[in-house]
């Protein structure tokens, strides 16, 4: 068994052996699959399917559910409510998405990840720039 989703564990991380990576399209408002004109869900490929993953596994708390693996999903939600100070926060978040973003064998780097300090509503916003096996990804 593999500890990243849907690839076996014979399967080499070498970019060039890596298989396409697909997931189905997700409306994350909704909270539903994204569908065509004929009630088929969409699939979608390379970085399209990643942005999904990413914003997916940001989404699942770690060690909660049986359906993932120990390394899926992210500890972000134990820091809920917690008063630290920024820098401490920041540091520590950074931390708990690298950790999270980097076991998916199609991530090659985190370029980029900065924090929204202004807060709309009870959310922080984090603009997240990614090099891929697929180029440039920008979530």
């Amino acid at each position: 068994m593999s500890d990243f989703p849907f690839l076996d564990s014979a399967a080499s991380t070498e970019e060039e052996e890596l298989p396409t990576f697909k997931m189905y399209d997700y409306d994350f408002e909704k909270n539903d699959f994204v569908r065509d004109g004929n009630g088929q869900m969409i699939l979608l490929e390379g970085n399209d399917a990643l942005k999904i993953w990413l914003i997916k596994m940001l989404k699942t708390s770690r060690f909660t559910w049986l359906a993932y693996s120990d390394r899926y999903g992210c500890e972000v939600y134990d820091w809920i409510g917690k008063v630290t100070k920024k820098p401490v926060a920041e540091s520590e978040l950074r931390r708990l998405l690298t950790e999270s973003i980097m076991v998916n064998p199609f991530v090659k780097s985190i370029d980029e990840m900065n924090f929204n300090h202004e807060r709309r509503g009870n959310e922080l916003t984090i603009d997240i720039t990614l090099t891929t096996v697929y180029g440039k990804l920008e979530v």
